[in-house]
C-alpha cells in the first residue's frame, strides 16, 4: 500500500514548498501524558511549557507533556510498544532510486528553484493542525521530524499490523508557522501534484520489476 498527499507542514528548514518527502520512519506525536507542575523529568523529549514562557522562559503551571508510545498488534506476534514505525524496507529502497523531475510552477505561482525528492527523513502525524513556529522547532530538535501531517502514522500502523507493505509520499505545502512573508496558500496544489508524480513513478517502477520477475520465472 502506498500513501500519498500534501503534508501541508514542514518542520525542517532544509525542506521547502513543493518538495516531496519519502520518510523511512513515522510516529504519532499527539499521544501525551500530561504531567503535573514540577513533576520530575522522566524523558529527554518531554515538552516543558516553562521553556516557552515569554519573554525569557521560567515556570509554568501547565507543567509538561510526556510523549507516549503506541501499542502495535501484529498477526502471530505479541503486542509491543513502539514510537517509530518503519515503512517497507524493499519499497523504500526502490523509492530511493527514483528519478523524477518535480513541478516548479502552478497556474498562479512559480518557485525560485525546482523542488526535490528527499528520502530517509522522519515524519510525524497528529490529530491537530500545526501552525506554530516554536512547536515546529521542538519537533525537529527533539525527534528529528521533518514533516507533519494527520494521517501517515495511522496508515503505516494499520498496514504494518497484518504485514502489508507500505510506503509514504508527502508533498510540502507550508512550513508549519515558519513561512516567509509571502503566503503559501497558492502552493498547496503544487505539493499534491508533486507527491502524485513521485507515487506514479514508484508504482510504474514496481510494476516493471514484477513483470521482469514474472518473465524470468516463465523462461525458467
Amino acid at each position: 500500500m502506498w500513501h500519498t498527499g500534501k503534508v501541508r507542514r514542514s518542520s525542517n528548514d532544509s525542506m521547502s514548498f513543493g518538495d516531496v518527502s519519502v520518510p523511512k520512519f513515522v510516529a504519532y506525536t499527539s499521544a501525551w501524558t500530561w504531567k503535573k507542575f514540577k513533576s520530575p523529568k522522566e524523558s529527554d523529549t518531554e515538552l516543558s511549557f516553562g521553556d516557552f514562557t515569554v519573554p525569557n522562559g521560567g515556570e509554568n503551571l501547565l507543567g509538561a507533556l510526556k510523549f507516549r508510545n503506541e501499542e502495535l498488534y501484529s498477526v502471530g506476534k505479541p503486542m509491543k510498544e513502539v514510537f517509530w514505525l518503519p515503512v517497507d524496507s524493499a519499497w523504500f529502497k526502490i523509492a530511493g532510486g527514483l528519478k523524477v523531475t518535480l513541478e516548479r510552477c502552478n497556474d498562479t505561482f512559480c518557485l525560485p528553484t525546482t523542488p526535490k525528492v528527499v528520502c530517509g527523513l522522519k515524519g510525524s502525524s497528529a490529530d491537530m493542525f500545526l501552525d506554530n513556529a516554536e512547536y515546529r522547532k521542538f519537533l525537529f530538535r527533539e525527534f528529528g521530524v521533518s514533516t507533519v501531517d494527520e494521517e501517515s502514522a495511522a496508515v503505516v500502523m494499520t498496514t504494518t499490523s497484518p504485514g502489508i507493505p507500505v510506503i509514504v509520499f508527502r508533498g510540502v505545502s507550508d512550513l508549519a508557522g515558519g513561512e516567509p512573508t509571502w503566503s503559501s496558500t497558492s502552493l498547496m496544489n503544487l505539493a499534491s501534484i508533486n507527491a502524485l508524480k513521485v507515487a506514479v513513478e514508484f508504482i510504474a517502477t514496481v510494476g516493471k520489476q514484477k513483470s521482469t520477475m514474472s518473465a524470468g520465472s516463465a523462461n525458467n
